[in-house]
């Protein structure tokens, strides 16, 4: 929670728009002349540095007080150390300029990191004036330079399973990856593999079948069962939530205005139960779903439901209130039942953290340079938000059962995997994000917490599976991108 905070404090949350879609740009490789490109200059040598004692003086001498007391001077230095640990240096590339309006505010520098060999942003904005000081910082990804993708050449399965392979070992060596990895296509296996530790307690390696935490992955099969329900008839989309949802968690004035689908979409209004009360609270309050509604009943709106989009967990997890409002049991029995077992997934569920489950990895994250785990941040019991677990093998059961309409009929599962720009959700569907374009669409879902990062993409068209499972910070997201890169590639 505390690592999810800080990075959307410095910034990183600005990149979501922007990478989701394509957008004309031109570059200039050459270092903007005077008070920028100095600053630009600087901070990629400080980053490269490793240097705490380097990072806190360029914080306090070239960062203006507003940015810099945005967070606590510790919060600052933890996000320049994982920048540096996941790239071992940053090389300058370039300069991005958009055509139109820019999908960020600030400069856009392109750099390489050495580490992937990937593509990273980073957006700044200094102030016009002397001393020109930094008021806005951000690191997150990028799309590759345009001339690079276009000269790139065609690849056959073999040759992506190679280059994977090796990509994998080396962020495995480097200790920036810890978990497994699975690609398929047309649902047979062309690769897969482990690495790292589920236990650095007891030196217990991680396996193929190895459970790791799904983060926000759960949301697809949260996404899933109401489009069951909705089939079975037992419930509308256009249903207002409050034929679910009593006044012990919200009041009517909001479970009026939201529907089912908005729920789904992401366009309710409503926000996250991670707030500080979740944050001071003993996790093993919170178990059954009814646990939540202290984290839940103070919520309002931030707009009307279906005139704008923003993430929301707590959205995500009132859809498992309404799965035991409709169907009179409870919401985990119910995805166990009629998501996991048609499926095949016998390595799935929510488990409960305080008993022992075999082969589950724990998940890690560094602080101060030591590894911590993140059994004390976490929800106890995952739900229909997030936090369940699985395994690469088990997700691509999922991913075979949706394609072949067991879970759904072929129009529920064309419904829940299609964007909604209706509902101004244009690259969300029903608990799924979707990217791409035609004849390349990309469905499925990321998950991430402290400790926590996985990814499941399913190609569409071309008929690949990439997945990705990592207990490491931020561990899935330089191979996911890797993956997606091999596959664009593909013959």
């Amino acid at each position: 929670m505390r690592k999810t905070t800080v990075l959307a404090i410095l910034g990183l949350a600005i990149f979501l728009p922007w990478t989701a879609h394509a957008q004309g740009y031109n570059e200039n490789r050459e270092l903007p002349e005077g008070a920028l490109g100095e600053r630009i200059r600087e901070l990629i040598d400080v980053v490269n540095s490793d240097d705490a004692d380097r990072v806190r003086s360029f914080i306090e001498a070239a960062c203006t007080p507003e940015f810099r007391d945005m967070a606590p001077m510790e919060e600052h230095l933890h996000v320049f150390a994982d920048t540096y640990r996941g790239s071992s240096g940053l090389d300058f590339y370039g300069v991005r300029e958009y055509e139109g309006d820019a999908p960020v505010q600030g400069t856009v520098v392109i750099v390489r990191n050495r580490l992937t060999e990937g593509w990273s942003a980073i957006v700044l904005e200094i102030e016009p004036q002397p001393p020109h000081r930094i008021a806005r910082l951000g690191f997150g990804p990028a799309r590759p330079p345009r001339d690079l993708v276009q000269s790139a050449a065609k690849l056959s399965d073999g040759e992506i399973v190679a280059r994977l392979d090796a990509f994998v070992k080396r962020l495995a060596e480097a200790d920036v990856f810890s978990g497994s990895v699975l690609l398929a296509k047309d649902g047979k296996v062309l690769y897969m593999a482990a690495h790292g530790l589920a236990s650095k307690r007891f030196d217990a390696p991680n396996r193929i079948d190895t459970k790791f935490n799904l983060g926000s992955m759960n949301k697809m099969f949260t996404g899933v069962a109401i489009q069951q329900l909705v089939e079975r008839g037992k419930l509308q989309l256009t249903d207002p939530i409050s034929k679910y949802v009593s006044t012990d968690w919200l009041p009517r004035e909001i479970t009026d205005k939201i529907q089912v689908r908005h729920l789904l979409t992401h366009t309710s209004g409503l926000g996250s139960y991670f707030n500080e009360t979740f944050i001071e609270s003993s996790k093993l309050r919170f178990r059954e779903l009814d646990d939540y509604k202290p984290l839940v009943q103070n919520e309002t709106l931030a707009f009307e439901p279906g005139t704008d989009w923003r993430y929301s967990n707590t959205g995500m997890f009132l859809l498992g209130v309404v799965i035991e409002s409709v169907t009179g049991g409870s919401y985990f029995d119910y995805v166990r039942e009629n998501v996991y077992k048609p499926a095949g997934m016998q390595n799935s569920d929510c488990y409960d953290m305080d008993r022992p489950v075999k082969n589950l990895a724990i998940g890690y994250t560094r602080e101060g340079g030591e590894w911590a785990n993140n059994l004390y941040l976490h929800v106890v019991r995952g739900g229909p938000a997030g936090g369940g677990f699985s395994t690469v093998e088990d997700l691509l059961l999922f991913d075979r059962a949706l394609r072949g309409h067991k879970l759904l009929s072929a129009e529920g599962t064309e419904t829940v995997w299609s964007a909604k720009p209706e509902l101004g959700s244009p690259d969300y569907g029903f608990g799924f994000s979707v990217g791409g374009g035609e004849g390349d669409r990309r469905v499925g879902h990321g998950g991430g917490f402290t400790g926590i990062n996985s990814n499941l993409d399913m190609f569409l068209d071309s008929g690949y599976t990439a997945i990705v499972m990592s207990n490491y910070d931020e561990g899935a997201a330089p191979i996911r991108e890797k993956m997606r890169e091999l596959i664009a590639a593909a013959d």
